[in-house]
């Protein structure tokens, strides 16, 4: 396994993102993926001991498309230059939340955690009601992790919330994510696994938080 031959396809790719130029450095790409999957496996294996809620599954059943749909976007470009995975109790499935891997160069890679699917209203719904009863839990979490909170937000605590709550600000949010940024030298100066690994853990009480709030939550069916 190989970050510098991803770095450096994706580096490429993003320097020449059209089809044709994809196609001629398949062999690049394959190797490259191959690589990506190798990281994800074992990133997987490492947290399903520790995490009694994620299973072993196949990495491509985790990783995401470098291709894009661009059918309601200003960008045409056909690639995103990032490799992607969600490392979750049901898979790469946004919903129950699990761990998020974006690898971009240019300092631009982070581990993930947390709900960052803000178009589920019912998920947003059910994650406000659970911070208004727990806010204590709630606040022990932040207190106690040590990675800031971010998510979308409204500009005004919602109707039917108490605007005095002790986490007010919190119930404005319609996610409640974590981004821990990777700086390319990290990546590249040793083994990644266990660094990733232990930031990873370090996010589980927020995810263990939010997948207790969305229980009962259902993916809409297309």
């Amino acid at each position: 396994m190989s970050l510098s031959t991803m770095l450096d396809f994706l580096s490429q790719l993003e320097q020449h993102n059209d089809p044709e130029w994809f196609h001629s450095h398949k062999a690049e790409y394959q190797r490259a993926k191959g690589d990506f999957e190798d990281l994800v496996r074992r990133l997987n294996l490492e947290l399903s001991a520790r995490d009694g809620a994620i299973p072993l599954t196949e990495p491509a059943a985790l990783t995401f498309k470098l291709n894009r749909d661009t059918r309601f976007s200003k960008d045409k470009s056909p690639y995103n230059p990032s490799f992607r995975a969600h490392i979750g109790p049901q898979g790469k499935l946004p919903i129950p939340v699990g761990y998020y891997l974006m690898l971009r160069p240019g300092d631009r890679s982070f581990l993930g955690g947390g709900l960052f699917a803000d178009m589920f209203s019912n998920a947003t719904a059910l994650v406000r009601n659970h911070i208004a009863a727990h806010g204590a839990a709630w606040g022990d979490i932040l207190a106690t992790q040590p990675f800031p909170v971010g998510g979308s937000a409204l500009k005004n605590v919602p109707k039917g919330f108490d605007p005095a709550h002790p986490q007010a600000e919190y119930l404005k949010y319609k996610s409640w994510y974590i981004e821990d940024p990777v700086p390319d030298a990290l990546l590249l100066e040793g083994d990644f696994v266990p660094y990733a690994v232990e930031r990873f853990l370090a996010m589980k009480p927020l995810n263990d938080f939010l997948n207790e709030a969305l229980r009962d939550f259902q993916m809409p069916t297309r």
